[in-house]
């Protein structure tokens, strides 16, 4: 005979922990996914970073070519760069370190090899400080913020709205890389053509990549930071006069 006391009723537990996100943590997360979106109205899908003229020499002509040629631009570039100075900018904008904020932004300035890829920076950056004016996020001397540096590149706006979004450091860089991906891949669908499918391949193959850079890149001492990438340099160059191109650069 049954009884109350002999039924086995299945057993609902509820747990919390300290992993539980939070509401702080929850609106990072939404900040950083504004900031990393294809939607953002900055323009950066007129520019390719050197890719279509990779695509008007020969150099890039098919997917595997492709992985290869991204491959690299991650591992000698943004790995040795933009990611470990991403980081760098970050951390003044939290000590409202103008001197240090001034002096990355001129390294990254400095590092540009090419008119269009210093021009790609630069408009970028002042489309997304154009942005934040308009949103009322940018900052704010009497509010304890450092200032702005003169002629703010994307990579310090970045640096600037990822603190100001307490995102941390490490997903800052996660974010960056991630919309760099998208862009160079939206770059090859338009140009190329390259796939949908194709293009997730891709990301699959570059996901666990990204995160050895991102590794990599907040590891490096500043005396180890600047990109290897004189292919990329010399493609750039002669996209400046390349006759016909969807992209600014």
């Amino acid at each position: 005979m049954l009884t109350p006391m002999n039924i086995h009723m299945p057993m609902v537990i509820l747990m919390h922990t300290n992993t539980e996100p939070t509401q702080s943590s929850d609106l990072a997360l939404l900040g950083l996914m504004q900031l990393i979106s294809p939607a953002l109205p900055i323009g950066a899908f007129a520019w390719s970073q050197g890719l279509e003229s990779a695509f008007e020499l020969g150099w890039v002509t098919n997917e595997q070519q492709l992985g290869e040629w991204l491959e690299g631009v991650l591992d000698d570039g943004l790995t040795r760069c933009e990611l470990p100075v991403l980081a760098r900018l970050q951390n003044c904008w939290a000590k409202s370190d103008s001197e240090g904020l001034s002096y990355w932004n001129e390294w990254l300035h400095a590092n540009r090899e090419t008119a269009e890829l210093s021009d790609e920076d630069t408009r970028l950056g002042l489309a997304l400080m154009r942005l934040l004016n308009s949103l009322q996020l940018q900052p704010q001397i009497e509010q304890g913020h450092a200032a702005l540096p003169q002629d703010p590149g994307y990579v310090t706006v970045f640096a600037w709205l990822a603190q100001q979004r307490q995102i941390p450091v490490r997903q800052s860089l996660l974010g960056f890389v991630w919309g760099w991906l998208e862009n160079q891949l939206a770059v090859a669908c338009k140009a190329m053509p390259l796939g949908h499918t194709a293009a997730q391949r891709l990301i699959e193959q570059l996901r666990p990549k990204m995160v050895i850079a991102i590794d990599t890149a907040l590891a490096l001492a500043d005396d180890q930071l600047g990109p290897i990438m004189p292919g990329l340099a010399l493609g750039s160059a002669q996209h400046e006069t390349q006759y016909s191109r969807l992209f600014r650069s």
